[in-house]
């Protein structure tokens, strides 16, 4: 998330300038905020992951969304738009628009530099007050690991999945996430290289 937000604006006022606009921007507390560009390889994890779980959720009564789904956090007021989403119960959207989920099962992010922290910190803060969501996974891109925060009750369990030839259990919607498709195409830099942006 940039530091630097727009003046104060209403969510409604929020929705209609969004609904237009060719850029994307997340809502916190009555502020927006551009959401920046994303990398060659940020797009492909993201993409095998949404395929993977497309895949695997054919001919069930599911579904997956990338990258352009908005998801509304009720409780905090909170818009944004998750990496991948998945979902196996009615999908619930704030409007007639059904362009703002409000009950997201899964919710997966690929983190870099300028964004990990607000994803594991203030994000997932938000996401936490979602009924709905049972699953949050974070996807590094500089390195191969996958770390999986599941509720259990009323507390979070944080796992890691770094081997190359394991695979993440997706529970509440009966998914995998090979680590090997997961990062099909995607080369790591070198020992002291920058990171993926």
């Amino acid at each position: 998330m940039p530091p630097l937000a727009l003046p104060y604006v209403t969510p409604a006022d929020y929705l209609a300038a969004e609904r237009k606009s060719a850029q994307k921007s997340e809502y916190i507390n009555g502020h927006v905020y551009a959401m920046a560009g994303a990398s060659r390889v940020h797009n492909l994890i993201a993409g095998n992951a949404f395929a993977e779980l497309r895949a695997q959720l054919r001919g069930r009564s599911c579904e997956a969304y990338v990258n352009d789904m908005r998801v509304k956090v009720e409780r905090t007021g909170m818009y944004t738009y998750p990496d991948v989403i998945g979902l196996c119960e009615e999908p619930r959207f704030e409007d007639e628009n059904v362009d703002t989920l409000l009950n997201p099962t899964v919710i997966i992010e690929v983190l870099s530099p300028s964004t990990e922290r607000y994803d594991r910190g203030e994000k997932f803060a938000h996401y936490r007050r979602l009924e709905s969501l049972r699953e949050y996974i974070l996807i590094a891109q500089d390195i191969r690991r996958i770390e999986h925060s599941r509720r259990d009750g009323d507390t979070w369990v944080l796992t890691e999945v770094s081997e190359p030839d394991s695979a993440l259990v997706i529970s509440s919607i009966s998914c995998t996430l090979p680590l090997g498709e997961i990062y099909d195409r995607v080369e790591f830099p070198a020992p002291g290289a920058a990171p993926h942006a």
